[in-house]
């Protein structure tokens, strides 16, 4: 009988080690960004800067103006064209790092292929001095409803703050599916929400 009660104890001490093991944090999760989240024109604040997302828009072809020289840019997705406003809280600080996270996971940076235009990363912040921005994804159709928006000063935040914002208020025809513009101009600025 004895024995008995010593190997019921061993087998609850076994499942109690494994059920420990199996739902500890991995080591990305206790060193990984710190989020800070929010939703559509509200203001985000993180460690180093706040952030608001005021207009989310959506095109097939993205053109811009550069040594006055028309550009235009297609791409075999959607191009989403993000307009948030960034401000330093406390000291100098940079903003390098955008991504688009749909509603799969999948995760899109912000494309290279704008170029060397005005308001493209790295975003120099200052405290008091507002900065309005307008960052470009290339994403696929199906990545739209339901994704979210990270914005963070490193290119991998560990340990720090990443703003994640909800990405729920854009024009959408009556199935939620997006509308989608022909053709946008990124050098021309988009207004603040509400404008």
């Amino acid at each position: 009988m004895r024995r008995l009660g010593n190997i019921a104890i061993i087998l609850v001490a076994i499942a109690a080690l494994y059920g420990m093991w199996v739902t500890k944090p991995r080591y990305g999760e206790l060193t990984g960004p710190i989020a800070a989240y929010g939703k559509m024109h509200d203001l985000v604040h993180t460690r180093e800067f706040d952030v608001t997302l005021n207009r989310v828009t959506f095109a097939r072809e993205l053109t811009y103006t550069q040594f006055g020289k028309s550009v235009a840019l297609t791409t075999s997705g959607l191009w989403a064209v993000v307009s948030v406003e960034f401000e330093a809280t406390v000291a100098s600080t940079g903003v390098s790092n955008a991504i688009w996270q749909g509603p799969t996971g999948l995760r899109f940076k912000q494309s290279t292929r704008v170029g060397w235009l005005p308001g493209q990363p790295p975003y120099v912040l200052e405290p008091g001095l507002p900065k309005q921005v307008q960052l470009a994804f290339e994403i696929m159709p199906d990545q739209v409803n339901g994704a979210t928006l990270l914005v963070s000063s490193q290119m991998n935040p560990s340990l720090d703050s990443e703003a994640r914002i909800k990405i729920d208020d854009f024009k959408k025809f009556n199935d939620g599916q997006p509308l989608i513009a022909d053709r946008f101009d990124i050098s021309r600025p988009q207004p603040a929400a509400g404008s």
